[in-house]
């Protein structure tokens, strides 16, 4: 019998595999930041324990940085002590950092890839549930806790039971302006906020292919917030070429043999999958969430499903979330004004997000009373928007290019979202309180952000294309 993907890959991993037992797996890249690291490194420092493989780890700050006037002290007091912790540690350990002014620094899930230390075929994992993201290329990539960070640190390994597999195809042609944020938070109101739990993901199909590697990093992205453990696709040509000659990618002899055991990195036509779900691009138009879960989500056009609709046990949780967002049942979100547009995270900060963004809104200007933040993913993003002049096309449409950081996906840095504020987002979740005390957010793709951003209000981008 064939294997799946993630089989091959894990297989190649287990250092040690005993019946009842998680397989002890070695681990090829630890990414590390300033949030869970802390109490990892203090753990080593009680047990006289040196990283073991220091080489293997790479450490940026992200989460609790400003993303304006980076050259400045950090004003929030705990944002500041995580940032300067995660300097002297890494110092400490032997760990090279790239912290704020480096121009490598950027949210961890997009510096790996740009810089070519996501690969195929690695396991790579990182104290945050969003490393599912390095799957777009591949790769196994989970998130863990910090008690497994210290793990990993002292010995490069780490005890994990192998998952179960899933396969979700998404085939035929996506509609105009439509894309992977799209597909992903289609199948996630699909298939529930719950419904991969246990499963590692290998999104598959002909939409799947047609994607970017930006486009299939959003996808993997979202995985676990369907409760996947993580996400990945076969890589292809297209991984390929955007993995050749980026910084720390393989060079001369060392790629091309990386690139054979790379070509064999595919699930086999007889692999057994454990579930098998296909969905039909056509199906899927401009998404946007109403609830507080990235499951509770519609069509742009659709309306809000009804409570009553809902099992029974789940009622008064679904109701409790439409009444935290101000909705009712049956309502449409369509022109329902908003305060604030983010674009940015690590699902949408890349140069093609803003690319897509500029655009659009080129010539055009932001709505009065919108407060509009573009954060990109990285100071080489950043770089890259301001060598093509997506800058100034921001600045005419009155919106803001902030700096690199994690921003307004998560109220643990100094951009949050006021109470009560409806905020469209380019991020990951629309948790209760996620972008700031009593905020209220709307996920959805960076071009239906951008034409919220333009109406100053909810629309279907359809119609502006």
């Amino acid at each position: 019998m064939g294997k799946t993907l993630v089989e091959k890959i894990w297989d190649a991993h287990v250092v040690k595999r005993a019946e009842g037992f998680p397989d002890i797996l070695y681990i090829d890249t630890h990414l590390i930041h300033e949030v869970t690291s802390p109490q990892a490194f203090d753990g080593l420092r009680k047990r006289g324990l040196p990283v073991f493989r220091p080489n293997q780890t790479v450490a940026t700050a992200d989460h609790n940085v400003p993303t304006l006037d980076q050259h400045l002290p950090i004003k929030e007091e705990l944002s500041r002590y995580q940032v300067d912790m995660l300097s002297k540690n890494t110092k400490e350990f032997g760990i090279e950092l790239y912290g704020l002014g480096h121009q490598y620094q950027g949210i961890v899930h997009v510096i790996g890839p740009e810089l070519g230390i996501t690969l195929p075929g690695k396991t790579m994992v990182c104290g945050d549930s969003h490393t599912s993201t390095h799957g777009a290329f591949g790769a196994i990539a989970f998130g863990i806790g910090t008690s497994q960070v210290e793990q990993v640190f002292a010995a490069q390994c780490i005890l994990q039971s192998k998952p179960k597999m899933m396969k979700i195809e998404v085939n035929g042609e996506l509609q105009k302006g439509v894309g992977a944020k799209d597909i992903i938070l289609y199948v996630i109101s699909k298939i529930t906020a719950a419904g991969g739990t246990g499963y590692f993901v290998e999104f598959a199909g002909s939409a799947i292919r047609s994607l970017s590697m930006e486009g299939r990093m959003t996808v993997c992205n979202m995985s676990i917030e369907m409760g996947a453990r993580g996400g990945l696709i076969a890589p292809d040509e297209t991984t390929f070429e955007y993995i050749k000659g980026r910084e720390f990618a393989p060079k001369g002899d060392k790629w091309d043999e990386a690139l054979a055991y790379w070509k064999t990195l595919y699930s086999d036509d007889d692999a057994e999958f454990d579930a098998v779900l296909t969905y039909d691009a056509a199906d899927i138009q401009p998404m946007i969430t109403y609830g507080t879960n990235p499951g509770m989500g519609i069509g742009v056009s659709q309306t809000i499903p009804a409570t009553a609709d809902q099992p029974e046990s789940e009622k008064p949780s679904y109701q409790k979330a439409l009444d935290y967002m101000g909705f009712a049942d049956g309502e449409s979100i369509l022109n329902k004004p908003v305060d604030y547009v983010f674009i940015g995270s690590c699902t949408n900060s890349r140069i093609e997000d803003l690319r897509e963004v500029a655009a659009f809104v080129a010539g055009k200007q932001k709505a009065e009373g919108v407060e509009v933040w573009i954060v990109p993913g990285s100071k080489q993003v950043e770089a890259q928007a301001i060598k093509e002049g997506i800058d100034k096309i921001f600045e005419t449409a009155g919106f803001q290019l902030r700096e690199p950081g994690c921003s307004a996906c998560l109220g643990m840095n100094e951009d949050k979202i006021p109470a009560g504020k409806y905020c469209v987002s380019t991020s990951n979740r629309n948790f209760e309180g996620r972008q700031g005390p009593n905020a209220r957010t709307m996920l959805v793709s960076p071009l239906t952000a951008a034409a919220a951003a333009i109406t100053g209000k909810v629309v279907d981008v359809r119609e502006f294309i």
